[in-house]
This record gives structure tokens, sequence and C-alpha cells, in this order.
């Protein structure tokens, strides 16, 4: 059983002291594959330097809305030469938090829109991070025609996760739904197409219910695989071969 990380922040200076032990722990739990989001520009060089050092990880890169603070219109273009030269897997993670304290709305806007404008040029996916944004993100992306991707660490509705999946992209679900009074998110894994679904890790943020407080890593995604075989009462190694295929169409892979 293979099993594929969605999205895992596994350059994150967090796993520093134990990158290898953890790379390993995550192979022993059958995560043979992870997809590593970028974040801001300056993050961008570690984030090459992780997926060449460790096989099977595939980098994106990419401005992330959390970081708005950060990003120069500059970035932009250093951006498009990064995809030309380095072949990411996907732009992203990019997006719309209106969640955080001043979040520049139209900055977040603009880079956003510029992302959506180089994964049609390139021809590449983008991997969405969409926090009190959903609605937003939806109308926005009905204007990128041609535009494929996933949102991470879903958490909008089922009429607009089926919105999402109608116009071709897939979800990705993490350790949120081991926790029972996640409810929402509970019922979308049983609810939705297992052909629209990821699974993710979003590590080393967002642990499941079992890692509670610690941080979060790759092999945990066992956890989550399981609750959700537990939710669509489907064998686990049924679900991991369809969001793992998932994956790798999304992402060519």
């Amino acid at each position: 059983m293979q099993l594929i990380d969605a999205h895992c922040h596994f350059d994150d200076e967090r796993l520093d002291r134990d990158r290898d032990q953890a790379y390993r722990r995550a192979r022993d739990a059958g995560v043979g594959i992870q997809i590593i989001p970028g974040i801001k520009a300056a993050w961008w060089p570690r984030i090459k330097q992780t997926c060449e050092t460790y096989a099977g990880l595939y980098a994106n890169y990419g401005l992330h809305p959390m970081f708005v603070a950060d990003h120069r219109p500059e970035h932009l273009a250093e951006l498009q030469t990064w995809t030309e030269t380095e072949k990411p897997v996907a732009i992203g993670e990019c997006g719309l938090d209106f969640f955080i304290e001043d979040p520049q709305s139209d900055l977040q806007r603009f880079y956003f829109e510029s992302q959506l404008d180089l994964a049609l040029k390139y021809d590449l996916p983008v991997v969405i991070h969409a926090r009190r944004a959903v609605e937003e993100v939806i109308n926005t992306i009905r204007r990128y025609r041609g535009v494929r991707g996933m949102l991470h660490s879903f958490s909008g509705s089922e009429q607009q996760a089926r919105r999402l999946i109608d116009l071709g992209f897939f979800l990705s679900f993490g350790g949120a739904i081991t926790y029972e009074r996640a409810k929402r998110l509970r019922h979308l894994i049983q609810a939705l197409p297992l052909d629209a679904i990821l699974l993710e890790t979003d590590a080393p943020d967002q642990p499941d219910s079992r890692h509670r407080g610690e941080r979060n890593e790759p092999a945990y995604l066992s956890g989550v695989l399981e609750t959700a075989a537990q939710l669509r009462t489907e064998s686990s190694d049924r679900i991991a071969q369809q969001t793992a295929n998932n994956t790798k169409t999304l992402f060519s892979i």
C-alpha cells in the first residue's frame, strides 16, 4: 500500500533536528511520496534542497497569502524563473486568507490572481489555501478557464465542495477529520466522491487527534487514512490507492 502526502511542509525548520528520522518513519508508514508547497521566495531554496535530498519529494513554488507582508512584486518574476528552471509539479501554495489579522485583501487578490496566470501559462495545477475565503476563491477560479488544482485542508461546505469538483478541482483533507467535533469535515469525507479526494498532513502543522499538541509529520498520514476508511466504511487499501492515483493524476507524477 502506497500513501501520498498531498501537502507537507517537510522543508520546515521545525523538522531540522530529525528530518532524516522523520523521512524514514514516513517511508515505514507507507508514505512514499510527499508534495512540498512553497510559502515565500526566501524559502524556495530550502524546498529545492529538501526535494533533491530525499527521494519521492516533489516541489511546488508559490507565495502564500498568510505571508503577504513578505511578498514583493518582483517575487512574481522570480517565481516565473523558478518555474521555468526548476520544473515544479505545481504553483503554490497560493490563495486567500481573510482570517488573519490585517489580511490586506486587495494585495492577497493580486498575488493569487498573478499565480493563477502563471499556472495557466505553464499548464500547471495550483495548490490553494482558502480560509474564510472559499466562496471568493471559487468565484475567482471561475474567471480562469482551464485552471486546475487542489484546495488543501478544505473547510468549506458540501455545496462549495461539489462546485469545486465540477470545476475540476480536488479537495484535500488531513488530521482535522480525526477529531469527532469536526462533524462537517467528517461528513464531507463520507459524502464526496473518492475520485475527488486527496489526503495530506500539512506537517508540521495540523496534527491528528492522536498527536494533539505535538509536531505533526508525514508518518501520521496513516491515521488520516484510518479515519477516512472508518467514516466511508471502505478498506484502507482502496482509499490509499485511489487517493494516491488522484494525487499522481493532478501533479503528473
